[in-house]
């Protein structure tokens, strides 16, 4: 019998290695990669990626003015070095992360995001390989509509906890989203104080209703689960567009035979009976849905400091070496 991780890709889904170390990466064949500063950080600590801090701090010497300007290039710089070292080994796209500092600045936003595009370039990546992650704010799916519609970038709208939150990215035409499976579960069971199977999960069922209203309503916005705890939440969503998986689950999946039914399936969605809203073009009542969902609200503001906070630890580094 084929493995639970050959059993998954079988159902439709495709696999997404959510890890920046390149060894990992290649061992479980999947089709595209995610990083964010959290992923490269503890990436770039391994004494096999030093070639790729040297060279960011070189980058970073030679672009700027002052110490912050050349700081920035630096991780601009590496956060694309990695990118382009995975794309070395995978089929498809690498997401790349906007500093999360900018997640309530649409203007921002776009500027870094095309600055991230322009170094792609630079050595060789085209944009068409790249998906830019931005936090799933107002401002972040702002930013996602100009990108796309404007500059023909694909996006990857991350940090998402809440269907209000999708719907809006699906207007905004965004490539493909991030809904935090784990993440909602962590809050459940800290408010709850209750233990839930993967068939109970609310991240689990927060995915499953967006997918569903996705294909209900004929979205193309790729629906990709993200933040898993365990090879529960992930079987449960077999069928799902994407699921981006950490290494450490990917090697369960790999070691294990456990079948791996299809549960998710687009053609069933039609008959589903969804109501559907619009928030694309009212920010007050997107504002006011997404108030509404406490769960949402205090795991996006954690998720926008902590790649924030990872982000600083990152340039801290850089900084040390270029002042050096």
């Amino acid at each position: 019998m084929p493995n639970s991780l050959d059993q998954l890709k079988a159902t439709g889904t495709t696999v997404v290695c959510d890890s920046g170390d390149f060894a990992t990466i290649d061992k479980y064949k999947p089709q595209d990669a995610t990083t964010n500063p959290s992923l490269i950080l503890a990436a770039s600590k391994k004494e096999e990626y030093a070639k790729l801090i040297d060279a960011a701090v070189e980058y970073g010497k030679q672009h700027g003015s002052t110490i912050d300007e050349r700081v920035d290039a630096a991780l601009d710089n590496l956060l694309v070095q990695f990118g382009k070292e995975i794309l070395k080994i995978i089929p498809g796209k690498v997401s790349t992360e906007v500093d999360a500092r900018f997640s309530f600045d649409t203007e921002a936003s776009v500027n870094k995001a095309l600055r991230i595009i322009e170094l792609y370039k630079e050595v060789g990546v085209p944009k068409e390989r790249v998906l830019i992650k931005v936090a799933s704010t107002w401002e972040g799916i702002k930013a996602a509509e100009i990108l796309q519609s404007q500059h023909g970038i694909n996006c990857n709208l991350t940090l998402m906890f809440s269907l209000v939150q999708a719907i809006a990215a699906a207007e905004a035409g965004a490539f493909l989203i991030s809904p935090f499976v784990g993440r909602i579960l962590d809050w459940y069971k800290a408010a709850t104080k209750k233990e839930y199977t993967a068939q109970e999960d609310p991240g689990v069922k927060s995915v499953q209703s967006i997918f569903n209203y996705y294909k209900k309503f004929g979205y193309k916005t790729i629906v990709m689960g993200a933040s898993f705890r365990n090879t529960g939440e992930i079987t449960e969503l077999a069928g799902c567009d994407y699921l981006t998986i950490a290494p450490n689950l990917l090697e369960q999946l790999y070691n294990s035979q456990e079948p791996v039914p299809k549960k998710l399936d687009a053609s069933q969605a039609g008959s589903l009976d969804i109501e559907r809203k619009s928030y694309i073009n009212n920010e007050a009542e997107f504002r006011f849905a997404f108030n509404e969902e406490q769960m949402a609200v205090e795991k996006l503001r954690e998720g926008i400091s902590k790649f924030a906070a990872d982000a600083v630890t990152l340039k801290d580094i850089l900084r040390k070496k270029i002042e050096a």
